[in-house]
């Protein structure tokens, strides 16, 4: 076996995994099939995707496109290996996402892949990001995004999204007010949408246009708000403060702190005042 896979993270209807092969010049390819729906962007190597919508050469940048019960082989006759950071979606999960896509009526690809295209060039380094920091609770709504950008992509659609209604902005009212009261433990895409009665698809896209920034990025902005007020304010130790703002592990939240105020939570905390 010349291919590794390790799942980042998943959901009802999603998965995310991150594939490396070791396949060279020379090795024979076999023949596999897709489970579900695929899109893999390629982050490193080439090789050739043959499947039922055709043959395609994929570097880095490019975004595999795989339908469900197709079978296909990959082959690396002009170059070793590669990895992928692939999302695997289900027939149900999909058909949501393209049925809010102005257009967008078709569910399957009809070509092997995205050729690299500026428009998601932004979407898959924030995801080869949460990758390599292994941030999996980032992924859930990076794979909704990438659903979404693909399948307008791929069918020509456009994915400009309408100007907020008052409801709709009453909505997002509501989730940042649910996030502010429950920071501190895990809160899902699903979870908040439903909470304001709207498909995650619809909801992800309200609350970007409306706030400025993801749920996701939302909730890690109020965690890190209170940690550091916690830090200038009590005597706690770090872990505690880290812990209780709602990160799981120390490491994540030194990272992030860092990243956010531009020093580590300590360095921060000894310049407070008295």
């Amino acid at each position: 076996m010349t291919t590794a896979q390790k799942t980042l993270a998943c959901g009802h209807g999603w998965q995310v995994s991150d594939v490396i092969c070791t396949a060279v010049a020379g090795d024979r390819p076999f023949e596999e099939e897709h489970p579900s729906f695929c899109v893999a962007a390629v982050t490193r190597g080439t090789f050739r995707y043959r499947t039922s919508q055709g043959t395609a050469m994929l570097a880095p940048g490019a975004i595999l496109l795989g339908n469900p019960g197709a079978c296909y082989e990959c082959g690396h006759e002009h170059g070793a290996g590669d990895r992928c950071l692939s999302f695997h979606f289900s027939p149900a999960y999909l058909e949501r996402v393209v049925a809010e896509l102005p257009g967008a009526k078709q569910l399957g690809f009809a070509d092997p892949r995205l050729p690299p295209l500026p428009a998601l060039a932004p979407l898959l380094a924030e995801a080869e990001a949460a990758r390599e920091t292994c941030t999996g609770d980032a992924f859930e709504e990076l794979a909704l995004r990438m659903a979404g950008a693909v399948a307008a992509a791929a069918t020509g659609s456009s994915t400009t999204a309408r100007t907020p209604s008052r409801r709709d902005q009453k909505r997002v009212a509501e989730a940042v007010r649910l996030i502010e009261l429950n920071a501190e433990r895990p809160l899902s895409l699903t979870e908040l949408a439903d909470g304001t009665a709207t498909s995650p698809f619809h909801f992800l896209r309200t609350f970007r246009h409306v706030a400025g920034m993801t749920p996701y990025q939302f909730l890690l902005r109020t965690r890190l708000h209170r940690a550091a007020v916690q830090l200038r304010t009590s005597n706690a130790a770090i872990s505690t403060i880290a812990f209780d703002a709602g990160f799981n592990d120390l490491s994540t939240f030194n990272r992030r702190f860092r990243r956010e105020m531009g020093e580590a939570p300590g360095a921060y905390r000894a310049r407070r005042i008295g």
